[in-house]
């Protein structure tokens, strides 16, 4: 029997392939329209444009010391939408940089 091909799913152990096989089915199914209650949000995911995802903040505006960005709670939609895809290229440097060779 030969191997024709391979797929990996991270650099990690698992206790057997079924959990591979479960991240497989589920990153593959929301990419269908219908399974994710709001297409859109799939759009938006990680690695949809080769960067990891921007942090993001809930309720309370404080909690344990750290503050929510003032330019999340400005309302400014193109100044959020700028200041997401910031995090995100500086998160995917410092965690991925992997990811952003070609």
């Amino acid at each position: 029997m030969a191997r024709t091909g391979g797929l990996s799913i991270g650099d990690y152990v698992l206790s057997g392939g079924e959990p591979a096989a479960m991240v497989v089915i589920d990153a593959v199914a929301r990419l269908i329209p219908g399974v994710l209650n709001d297409f859109e949000s799939g759009i938006e995911d990680s690695f949809q444009d080769s960067f990891l995802d921007c942090p993001w903040y809930t309720r309370p505006e404080i909690f344990e010391g750290i503050k929510v960005p003032d330019v999340l709670l400005s309302g400014d939609h193109e100044r959020i939408k700028n200041w997401r895809s910031e995090q995100s290229l500086i998160r995917t440097v410092k965690r991925r940089p992997d990811l952003l060779k070609p």
